[in-house]
């Protein structure tokens, strides 16, 4: 298996994962007992799950980029109009506070290979359902999607399978781009909108799949906001006065003059009656 894999590494790079996929799913719809839409949901999940060290190194980047922010915006501030001087600063800064911008990108690039190697073999699906000997069975997906293997605008519940997400999309990414400006972030909402038309190309179970991740994320997301504690800011630093101190008041660096002490009350001294003396007859 080991040796097929790599001879077919060296014909095509693609098709080592594709044929590891393909095996996945069939350990799911024909060991496990599954139907091949939800073996992919299965194999979304498999997926995920190998991916949960990478996510929690991303988490912890994002909260310390959130806590470092405002020293980033000083970096940018101050160097703005020197990029190159402003970039190597910021990755000084990144160097010496543990900053790894590229962590939250990572996890979702190491999926795109999945991905792809997933739209094949829906793509050989697609030709072995339409061959008379064919033995893959039922290819629905809730008695709502008639076949993962065609295209998702081919039955009107691929409207639906778009909405949905579509909206798991605008949701996944909104725990994602956390550390992002507001610009940045609606920019990062409005794009899986944008990206409909061509998921609307794909086949229905590679929306599944997608769909299922993005899920994944949400969940991920509203765990993580409550298990992992949030990484609290540095102290801001004292700004100095720039006024002369005035008299009695302590300036930068200077010790306050010590007040007089206050005397103590005298002790109340007791009160002498004087006696009249008796005449003498």
């Amino acid at each position: 298996m080991i040796v097929h894999l790599a001879l077919l590494a060296i014909a095509n790079p693609i098709k080592p994962l594709e044929t590891l996929l393909r095996t996945i799913l069939d350990f799911f719809h024909n060991s496990v007992g599954l139907p091949w839409a939800w073996s992919i949901v299965a194999l979304t999940i498999l997926v995920r799950i190998m991916l949960v060290p990478l996510v929690v190194r991303q988490i912890h980047s994002m909260q310390n980029m959130q806590a470092h922010a405002p020293q980033m915006k000083e970096i940018q501030k101050k160097y703005k109009g020197d990029r190159q001087k402003m970039n190597e600063e910021l990755l000084k800064f990144y160097r010496e506070n543990n900053i790894n911008p590229a962590s939250s990108c990572l996890p979702l690039l190491l999926q795109f290979p999945v991905f792809i190697s997933l739209f094949y073999v829906l793509r050989h699906f697609a030709k072995e359902a339409k061959q008379p000997a064919s033995n893959l069975g039922d290819l629905s997906w809730l008695h709502v999607v008639p076949s993962i293997a065609d295209n998702v605008l081919s039955h009107w519940s691929g409207y639906l399978l778009l909405f949905i997400y579509a909206a798991s999309q605008v949701a996944s990414t909104y725990f994602m781009s956390a550390t992002m400006d507001k610009t940045q972030r609606w920019i990062m909402m409005a794009l899986p909108i944008v990206f409909i038309p061509l998921i609307a190309n794909f086949p229905a179970g590679l929306v599944l799949y997608w769909m299922t991740t993005n899920l994944w994320t949400v969940g991920q997301g509203l765990i993580t906001r409550r298990l992992i504690p949030k990484t609290a800011a540095p102290p801001p630093a004292l700004r100095r006065s720039s006024r002369a101190p005035r008299d009695g008041d302590a300036g930068d660096g200077a010790q306050p003059k010590p007040e007089p002490p206050t005397p103590a009350p005298k002790a109340a001294q007791p009160r002498r009656v004087k006696r009249k003396k008796k005449a003498s007859r």
